[in-house]
């Protein structure tokens, strides 16, 4: 899992690549809590290169979702394809986040 981020306009653009496991996901939550303790509170997360996700990545973006509606903040997600895009689907999470 590879993690990128940059800051334009008061929103932290995360681009994601690889695979979303355990790992990762712990890395990711790490990230994003440090930019929202940082006082950012909108995130553009960027799936296009995200092969694969399992629950424990989810688990960290229905969680930071959580905390940025909790801030009046916003969370979107945008290039979900294949599995990635099947599994938002079938969890009914496409219903739940902004999905671009």
């Amino acid at each position: 899992m590879q993690i990128d981020t940059n800051i334009v306009n008061n929103q932290v653009i995360v681009d994601l690549s690889g695979g979303l496991y355990v790992e990762g996901a712990e890395i990711l939550r790490e990230k994003l809590i440090k930019y929202m303790e940082e006082g950012q509170k909108h995130f553009l997360v960027k799936m296009h290169k995200v092969d694969y996700i399992d629950s424990s990545g989810l688990g960290v973006l229905v969680s930071i979702h959580k905390r940025t509606q909790q801030c009046k903040g916003s969370l979107v997600i945008t290039g979900t394809t294949g599995f990635v895009k099947e599994l938002f689907e079938l969890t009914r999470l496409n219903k739940v986040f902004d999905m671009q």
